[in-house]
């Protein structure tokens, strides 16, 4: 593993418990690393997890492409699993702890909303085919993606989540099925 991954993947474990407190020490002493050899790669702490943001969204770009190309999944099946998508490397990292960048990191946090509002060629283009086959109704695209954004930018900006107990990926899961399926009982 390189050195810039190895030190953004030792700062997602270190805020896994630390949350945004972790300190620079904090990443050296996880990775055995020196404090001096971390300044090498990133400038400060900002600069670093800037650069996890886009390791985070860079791996689940690559899950969503998996995804897409898994032949034994149906369109709805691939919509379904594309919105919720988390690579597993993540599934352990407590993104509740998020909520808090907003007002620390502003500069992090519009970094987070940019990620989340680009990237959804393959997601619209699979929403798209499932319109084609029939299998997904007529909706509004914009309307979806801003729903599911909105809902994601409030679990970073509210305590909601840590609040109720409720995980990320329990409270992504949700969001994707009530976006999927609707709330109808069938």
């Amino acid at each position: 593993m390189e050195l810039r991954e190895n030190i953004l993947q030792g700062t997602l474990e270190v805020f896994n418990y630390k949350g945004l407190k972790f300190t620079m020490d904090d990443i050296a002493k996880n990775r055995g690393i020196s404090k001096k050899t971390i300044y090498k790669v990133f400038k400060d702490k900002e600069d670093m997890f800037l650069a996890v943001v886009d390791y985070l969204f860079d791996g689940i770009k690559e899950e969503e492409q998996k995804v897409a190309m898994d032949d034994s999944l149906s369109t709805i099946e691939k919509v379904k699993k594309i919105l919720g998508v988390m690579p597993n490397s993540y599934k352990d990292i407590d993104f509740r702890q998020l909520y808090s960048v907003r007002d620390s990191f502003p500069k992090i946090y519009e970094k987070i909303e940019e990620r989340l509002e680009n990237g959804w060629e393959l997601t619209i283009s699979l929403i798209e085919k499932g319109i084609a086959e029939g299998v997904i109704r007529p909706i509004s695209i914009p309307i979806l993606k801003m729903m599911l954004e909105a809902s994601l930018e409030q679990f970073f900006q509210r305590d909601v989540l840590v609040t109720n107990r409720i995980t990320y990926m329990d409270a992504l899961e949700e969001v994707v099925e009530i976006l999927v399926e609707g709330i109808t009982a069938k």
